[in-house]
C-alpha cells in the first residue's frame, strides 16, 4: 500500500472518530423525572430517617446532585402545575385540587410542549391532576403518551380502573408497580430515540394501602419521634406510609436497573422529587409543618438528579431552589429552547449542578409558598410566614422564634417582597371559572367523571372529597345530573353512562340532552355490586371514597354542535325505589 493511499485511510479514520464523537456530544439526554405523591422531605434514608430504607433514591443522591434546601407548593396541584410551566401556580389559575381549581390554563407552554418540539417522544404515567378533558388533558399538553388518572387521588389503588389516552381502561396489581411497568415498557419501546418520561406517582397519598411484602416490616414498627398526642390510627397511617415510601423506592430501582442494562445511564437525566410536605406528622426533620401549610415543613421537599458524567457525583447544592427551576434546568441542559414561553419564574440551575459558583440572581432570590390564601417567603437564610413573623431557618426549623425584631431591616424587605408578588401574581385572573371543555375535532374520547358534576335535589356524593366519588341517592325524577361543558366543534357522539342499579329498579330509562339534542336509554341489566377497597387499607381513610365495579350504558348519535351549555343527564321514569348511581360519563366521537 502507496504511503498517499495509507495517509488516506488515517484521515478517514480520524474522520470517522471524530464523527462519532461529534454525534455522541450532539445526542440529547434522556430525562426520566419521578415524582411522588405526600412523600416529605424526611421520608428518606439519604435524609436521617432510621425508620425506613430508600437505597435507589439515596444511590441518585451519591451518584449526582442533592438539593439541601428545594421547595415545592403545599399541595399536589399547584406543585405539579409549577413543575410543567416554570411559572407560579396562580399565573396558569391553579386555584384548587378539584372541581375544575386543578386546570392549568391552555395558554400556559409545558416542558413537554418543549421537549415534544425538540424531537423527544414524551410520555407520563400517573396522577396528573391538571386537567382531565382534552386539551386541559396530558395529551393535549405535549404528552404523546398518557396512562393513569387524571383527578387528585383515588379510592383503591389495587387492580384500579384507569384511563390510556382517554379510554377506559383497568389497572393490573399495586398502581406504583403498574405505573412503573408501563413506563419501562415505554423506555424500551424507545430506546433508539431520545425520551422525556414523567412518573408521577399517587402514593404516599391516602388512601393507605400498599403490598404485604412491604407493609410487613412496619406492621408493629415504633413510630420514630411520634408526637404524644397521636392516636393510634394515626401510628398505622405512618407505618403504611413507609411501606409505600419503600415500595416507591423499589420501583425507582426497577427503572435505574433498566437504564443499566439498556447501557443509557450515561445518556439520561433522572431527577426525584415530591410535591408538598408530609400526609401527617411523622419525622421530618424537626421543621414545622405538614401538607396543606406554607411553613417549612409543608413545602420543603427533597430533590435529587443524576446525569453520570456531566453532573459530579456526591455534589451538595445548599442555594435554595425550587420546582418553578426545573423547566428552565432541564431544558437547558438538555439543550432545548424555552422559546414561546411566558416569562418564567424559575431559573436554570445548571452552573449549580456543574459545580460551578452561583451567579448573584441564585444567590439573591426569595421563593414563594401559597395556597388557601396564606403566602410564605423563603430567602437563602429565613423565612416570613403567614403572620409575617421572621425564623432564621439554619437555627430555628421549628419556627419558635421570632426575630422580626431584631432584623427589622430584613423584616420590611420579605414583607415587601411578599405583596408585591401578591399584587402581581393573584391579578384579575385569578380563580377564573371555565366550564369543562368536550368536542374538540382533533382528540376522540372524553371522560366527564362525577367529580366536575353539578346535581340537584337529594343527589349526593359518595365522600365528601369529590376527586374519586360516584354519585347516589338519586331517588327523584325531578332531579339530574349536569356538566356545564363548552364544546370546542361540532361532531356525533356515542356516550356510555358507568352506572350501577338495584335488581328492582330495573327498567329505568334515561335521557342525555345538550341544547336541542337528545338521546334516550334504558336499564335493562341490574348492577350492584359491592363498595370495595376497605379490605386494602392500612389505616383509616381521610376522605377517599370507596369504588365499585360498574356495568355501561350506550347513548347513540348524540349531537353536540360548537358553544357552552349543559350537558344534562335526566330519568324518565322511576320503576322502583331508587335510580342509578353515576361513576362517569365517557364520549366516543363518531363523526
Amino acid at each position: 500500500m502507496s504511503e498517499k493511499m495509507m495517509l488516506t485511510k488515517i484521515l478517514s479514520l480520524v474522520w470517522f472518530v471524530s464523527l462519532c464523537f461529534s454525534l455522541a456530544a450532539a445526542k440529547k439526554p434522556n430525562v426520566v423525572i419521578f415524582l411522588s405523591d405526600d412523600q416529605g422531605w424526611g421520608d428518606l434514608s439519604m435524609n436521617g430517617n432510621y425508620s425506613l430504607h430508600t437505597p435507589n433514591i439515596d444511590l441518585l443522591a451519591r451518584e449526582g446532585a442533592s438539593f439541601d434546601r428545594f421547595f415545592v407548593q403545599p399541595v399536589c396541584a399547584p406543585t405539579r402545575a409549577e413543575f410543567l410551566t416554570g411559572r407560579y401556580h396562580p399565573r396558569g389559575n391553579v386555584f384548587d385540587v378539584s372541581l375544575g381549581g386543578e386546570r392549568l390554563d391552555l395558554d400556559e407552554v409545558t416542558i413537554a410542549d418543549l421537549f415534544v418540539k425538540a424531537g423527544y417522544g414524551t410520555a407520563a404515567f400517573g396522577k396528573w391532576h391538571n386537567g382531565t378533558q382534552y386539551p386541559y388533558h396530558p395529551n393535549g399538553r405535549g404528552f404523546q403518551e398518557y396512562y393513569g388518572f387524571c383527578s387528585g387521588h383515588w379510592g383503591n389503588y389495587f387492580d384500579p380502573m384507569l384511563e390510556h389516552n382517554g379510554k377506559p381502561v383497568q389497572g393490573k396489581g399495586f398502581i406504583t408497580d403498574d405505573l412503573t411497568t408501563r413506563a419501562m415498557e415505554y423506555i424500551e419501546l424507545n430506546k433508539e430515540k431520545p425520551f422525556f418520561v414523567y412518573l408521577p406517582y399517587c402514593t404516599p397519598h391516602s388512601p393507605m394501602q400498599v403490598p404485604d411484602k412491604f407493609y410487613e416490616k412496619f406492621a408493629n414498627m415504633p413510630v420514630r419521634d411520634c408526637p404524644p398526642a397521636v392516636k393510634a390510627a394515626e401510628i398505622n397511617h405512618t407505618r403504611a406510609a413507609l411501606a409505600m415510601c419503600e415500595n416507591i423506592d423499589w420501583n425507582v430501582g426497577r427503572v435505574l436497573n433498566q437504564l443499566r442494562e439498556l447501557k443509557l445511564e450515561q445518556d439520561t437525566i433522572v431527577l426525584y422529587f415530591s410535591d408538598n410536605g408530609p400526609n401527617g406528622y411523622r419525622w421530618n426533620g424537626g421543621m414545622r409543618g405538614k401538607k396543606g401549610s406554607t411553613d417549612e415543613g409543608g413545602v420543603r421537599s427533597p430533590l435529587v438528579m443524576r446525569w453520570s458524567g456531566v453532573i459530579p457525583a456526591g455534589i451538595e447544592i445548599t442555594n435554595i431552589a425550587g420546582a418553578i427551576d426545573l423547566l428552565p434546568t432541564l431544558a437547558d441542559l438538555a439543550g432545548v429552547s424555552t422559546k414561546g414561553t411566558k416569562p418564567l419564574d424559575g431559573v436554570s440551575l445548571k452552573s449549580l449542578l456543574l459545580g460551578k459558583s452561583a451567579s448573584s440572581l441564585i444567590q439573591n432570590r426569595m421563593i414563594m409558598a401559597h395556597w388557601a390564601n396564606k403566602f410564605s417567603v423563603r430567602s437563602q437564610r429565613y423565612r416570613l410566614d403567614d403572620k409575617n413573623r421572621l425564623y432564621d431557618m439554619l437555627l430555628d426549623p421549628a419556627q419558635s422564634n421570632d426575630i422580626k425584631n431584631q432584623e427589622q431591616a430584613l423584616h420590611l424587605e420579605m414583607v415587601n417582597v411578599k405583596e408585591t408578588w401578591r399584587s402581581d401574581v393573584m391579578d384579575e385572573q385569578w380563580r377564573t371559572e371555565r366550564p369543562f371543555t368536550i368536542g374538540n375535532a382533533h382528540y376522540q374520547n372524553y371522560l366527564l367523571p362525577a367529580r366536575d358534576a353539578l346535581f340537584t335535589g337529594g343527589i349526593a356524593r359518595s365522600a365528601k372529597a369529590p376527586n374519586c366519588s360516584f354519585l347516589t341517592n338519586w331517588t327523584s325524577i325531578e332531579d339530574s345530573i349536569y356538566y356545564e361543558v363548552e364544546v370546542e366543534d361540532d361532531g356525533i357522539y356515542d356516550v356510555e353512562l358507568y352506572y350501577t342499579c338495584k335488581a328492582e329498579d330495573v327498567g329505568i330509562e334515561l335521557s342525555l340532552s345538550l341544547g336541542s339534542s337528545v338521546s334516550k336509554a334504558k336499564v335493562t341489566e341490574a348492577h350492584d355490586p359491592p363498595l370495595t377497597g376497605r379490605e386494602n387499607d392500612r389505616a383509616d381513610r381521610e376522605s377517599e371514597s370507596y369504588v365499585k365495579t360498574y356495568k355501561t350504558l350506550l347513548f347513540k348519535d348524540l349531537s353536540l354542535k360548537a358553544g357552552s351549555g349543559k350537558l344534562e343527564l335526566k330519568a324518565l321514569n322511576k320503576p322502583g325505589h331508587a335510580l342509578v348511581d353515576v361513576r362517569w360519563l365517557y364520549l366516543k366521537r363518531k363523526a
